[in-house]
């Protein structure tokens, strides 16, 4: 089954069984929402379907089986129908499931109007932002076609596009949709990318319609980490506030930068939390994969405050605990790092470079 037919599929709600048969290490590090697990990926790869045949899978329901690339899934999918069941293999496994996707929106104050693009195979969030018929499309992630075709049914026209920061763990696609629909790309100022792009400032504003994106520089993640608010009611934190940690201060970090920028992320959180405590946190990514249930990934600024342990702590406090908890370096960062300063597409296989969960985020 194409991962694009099984996302059709979870978003009309069919009832289907996912059965992920990967090892326990590759499931605790990312899976699909409302999947059913068995450690059987080394038995089934060596002939060896007993783990299956204990299994108690509801009946009449087609199952749909899930492994790391999509060959060892096809032997268990084989056994399942041999067994009568309506069983199939996912093609691609949790490499193509990367690239799955579901929406949920969240109406703001004024008729501004927000579509959270939840890249849900990877943890990554993206935003469609619109105010009387024009739209922004924050940190896409997904093809430009995924944007193009939810602003189309929206009868939505997007006028802009732009980043929060020059992204570690996912290629842009910023480029490219700016590119394809002729409108300008916005980048916080600095001198990491080399393609040409609208330079933002802190304190710029982004205008669509009748509303704004209010530009506040919030360095730490990285140097030129920016923060998007809006005043109906949200604050997209991009990779600076997450609604269950903050952004990890360490990539492509120069010998002993880390606790600098981790210095400036204590003090950009700072400044974040002088917006008014109702304000909707809209991070750029997720710490779990996300149900297609339209609920939004968000929180107040004020829940999300008192929540994390991490944002109690004065400062050199904060610096330590930071440090100390960097999770392992997200899979070929240094090669995705530079596409996205150079705007230009890979070679090789996007879902191979981009596998797996992100790790953006310190808890």
């Amino acid at each position: 089954m194409d991962v694009q037919v099984l996302r059709d599929q979870l978003e009309r709600k069919r009832p289907l069984v996912m059965l992920d048969i990967r090892p326990a290490d590759s499931r605790a590090e990312w899976a699909i929402p409302g999947s059913l697990w068995v450690d059987a990926y080394h038995a089934v790869k060596a002939g060896d379907y007993r783990p299956l045949e204990a299994l108690d899978l509801p009946v009449g329901r087609p199952v749909v089986v899930v492994c790391e690339a999509g060959k060892t899934s096809q032997l268990a999918a084989a056994y399942l129908r041999g067994k009568g069941m309506d069983a199939d293999s996912l093609e691609g496994g949790m490499q193509a499931w990367t690239a799955a996707w579901n929406l949920a929106d969240l109406p703001l104050a004024g008729g501004v109007e927000v579509v959270q693009v939840r890249r849900t195979g990877k943890g990554c969030l993206s935003y469609i932002v619109a105010s009387r018929g024009e739209a922004l499309v924050i940190d896409p992630a997904l093809a430009p076609q995924v944007y193009a075709a939810v602003a189309a049914a929206r009868r939505l026209k997007i006028v802009g596009v732009a980043d929060t920061h020059v992204h570690a763990d996912h290629l842009s696609r910023s480029p490219l949709l700016a590119r394809e629909l002729w409108v300008p790309h916005y980048l916080p100022a600095q001198n990491r990318v080399r393609f040409p792009f609208e330079p933002l400032h802190d304190g710029d504003g982004i205008p669509f319609g009748g509303a704004a994106l209010e530009v506040i520089l919030t360095p730490g993640h990285t140097w030129e980490s920016s923060t998007y608010y809006l005043r109906a009611g949200s604050v997209l934190t991009g990779d600076t506030l997450f609604l269950d940690g903050v952004g990890r201060p360490d990539l492509e970090a120069r010998s002993g930068e880390a606790e600098e920028r981790g210095r400036a992320l204590f003090r950009s959180l700072q400044r974040l939390f002088e917006l008014p405590e109702e304000t909707r946190v809209l991070p750029g990514h997720a710490g779990r994969p996300l149900a297609f249930d339209g609920v939004p990934w968000a929180a107040p600024l004020g829940d999300v405050r008192r929540k994390l342990a991490l944002l109690q702590l004065e400062e050199g406090a904060f610096v330590r605990t930071l440090l100390a908890r960097i999770p392992p370096t997200p899979p070929n960062h240094r090669r995705i790092v530079e596409l996205n300063e150079m705007g230009t597409w890979p070679d090789e296989e996007p879902r191979v470079l981009e596998a797996g969960a992100n790790r953006c985020a310190v808890g």
